[in-house]
This record gives C-alpha cells, sequence and structure tokens, in this order.
C-alpha cells in the first residue's frame, strides 16, 4: 500500500477485518475502505495498484460490494473502464446497509418463524417452542414496522432523534410508571 497514506492504510486495514465481522470479505471491507477515502471514482487497476491485490480479487470485491449497493458504477467520457465510488453520504451509506442486513438476515428469520407458526402444535413441546417463537416473531415484526418508519425520515430527523435516545427512553420510562401508579 504504498501510494496511501499511513493513516489512510490504518482505515483500509480496519475495515478489512471489521467486514469479517459484518458477513464480508477481508479484501471487500479493503475495497470499500479504499473507495470510501478516495476523493475520485477508482477503476479496478487503482485499486489493485494501491491495495496490492490480484486482480481477481478485485473484480470478486467489486461485484461483492455492487451486491450490497454499497458502491457506485461510472464510466468517463473516451475511457472504457468502469470506475467505481461509494456514495457521498453517509447517511445514504448507513441506509442501504441496513436495508441489506435486513433483507439477508431478518427476512428469512421472519419467513421461518410465519411457517413455524401455522404448524399446528398437537404436543405441550411443541405448543411452548411455538409460543416462544410467536414473542420472537412478534418482537422482529414490531421492530421490522419500526425500521419501515425511521427509513421514511429524513436525515436531519434521524440524526436528532437518535441525539436524543436516552432522553426520550428516560421520559417514557416516566410516563409509563406515572401511568402505573
Amino acid at each position: 500500500m504504498d501510494n496511501i497514506s499511513p493513516l489512510a492504510e490504518s482505515f483500509v486495514l480496519h475495515f478489512g477485518e471489521m467486514a469479517r465481522h459484518w458477513g464480508m470479505s477481508r479484501t471487500v471491507g479493503q475495497i470499500y475502505g479504499l473507495l470510501y477515502l478516495s476523493p475520485k471514482p477508482l477503476n479496478a487497476d487503482d485499486i489493485v495498484d494501491s491495495l496490492e491485490m490480484s486482480r481477481s480479487n478485485v473484480s470478486m470485491g467489486l461485484k461483492a460490494l455492487e451486491e450490497w449497493r454499497l458502491v457506485k458504477l461510472t464510466h468517463f467520457k473516451g475511457d472504457r473502464r468502469e470506475y467505481f465510488e461509494t456514495p457521498k453520504d453517509i447517511w445514504e451509506v448507513f441506509r442501504t446497509l441496513a436495508v441489506e442486513k435486513r433483507r439477508r438476515e431478518v427476512e428469512p428469520t421472519l419467513n421461518f418463524l410465519r411457517g413455524a407458526l401455522l404448524v399446528d402444535a398437537s404436543e405441550e413441546g411443541e405448543r411452548y417452542a411455538q409460543a416462544r417463537m410467536r414473542s420472537m416473531y412478534d418482537l422482529i415484526e414490531l421492530s421490522s414496522t419500526w425500521f419501515d418508519d425511521v427509513q421514511k425520515l429524513s436525515p436531519e430527523t434521524l440524526e436528532r432523534l437518535m441525539r436524543m435516545g436516552s432522553r426520550v427512553a428516560r421520559v417514557l420510562d416516566s410516563l409509563a410508571s406515572l401511568r402505573r401508579e
């Protein structure tokens, strides 16, 4: 990584390690980190040179980032190569990640639970398991509905809501305790 600064290199390497925890490969994370910090779109050769990776690894990583909708493809007049960049708006990146994680992880679980809840539970153990699955389904469905509502908020409103976080929770807890009295 000779042609990037030490600070950028540390970010790129960190993103590679973090990507593994998010269900992506280290290579994909490093490519994303490089593209995120780049002031201009990069082509595959630029990425190969910067990250000292094989062309095939870069191609596969770019395909994965396209599947996650985390990079945008662009072209320049007179140049047949494809160039890649990340969205400039960090809120767009955040929303895209949230939507993709939901599509890949939450929706399959909801689909499984829907099917499991339709099964005629004849034994006590099955009824208990189904009741537990119902509580999980209800919570995931509630959070999905909330997620849909949050997705409609502007970035400014969402940021204000996030900053209010614990203060709102304390007020709601206080209101709930007053109602119980």
